[in-house]
């Protein structure tokens, strides 16, 4: 991506991330940030454009508010994120919702998946994402908001990468 297209794609991804019911503050930040500029508090995604490394990153924090279930987002933070019991299918889970999210709005997989996160592995996890080798889809579907295969019974559902929910109940 160009560094000119990021504000772009920032809009496009914000207005989206609001749409589907994920509040987002634009805001100085001063305390612990795990992702530069990008602090979860409250279940509010707050950004600090001046402090915005990746601003793909804001579709990956997003994701953890938008799976954990709706009663415990108001208590979701930063810190809160790591410890949860479920935190690494909750990982999983957000890491295929972000990527619902580069299809959905239509952008390359390379704005959140970049080389600078995902322990420098993310154009690897794009790539097997476009082969159709996904992780982190059962537990969408556990939750009701995808589906890993078509449904026999109602075979006009849609399936991921395309989402039943953008929110977990």
């Amino acid at each position: 991506m160009h560094a000119e297209e990021s504000p772009v794609v920032l809009k496009k991804v914000t207005d989206f991330l609001k749409q589907i019911g994920i509040p987002i503050e634009f805001r100085s930040l001063d305390g612990f940030c795990f992702l530069p500029g990008i602090q979860v508090d409250g279940g509010i995604l707050n950004i600090d454009i001046d402090q915005l490394k990746y601003p793909g990153d804001i579709v990956h924090e997003a994701g953890h508010i938008a799976v954990v279930p709706a009663a415990e987002r108001a208590t979701l933070n930063e810190i809160g994120i790591g410890e949860r019991p479920m935190r690494e299918a909750e990982e999983m889970m957000v890491i295929a919702w972000s990527y619902a999210v580069c299809v959905e709005l239509n952008i390359d997989a390379g704005f959140v998946f970049h080389d600078q996160g995902y322990q420098t592995g993310g154009s690897h996890i794009a790539e097997q994402f476009k082969q159709g080798h996904y992780v982190g889809v059962p537990m969408l579907q556990w939750t009701g908001m995808a589906l890993e295969k078509i449904d026999p019974v109602n075979p006009h559902r849609p399936v991921y990468p395309a989402m039943i929910n953008w929110m977990r109940d």
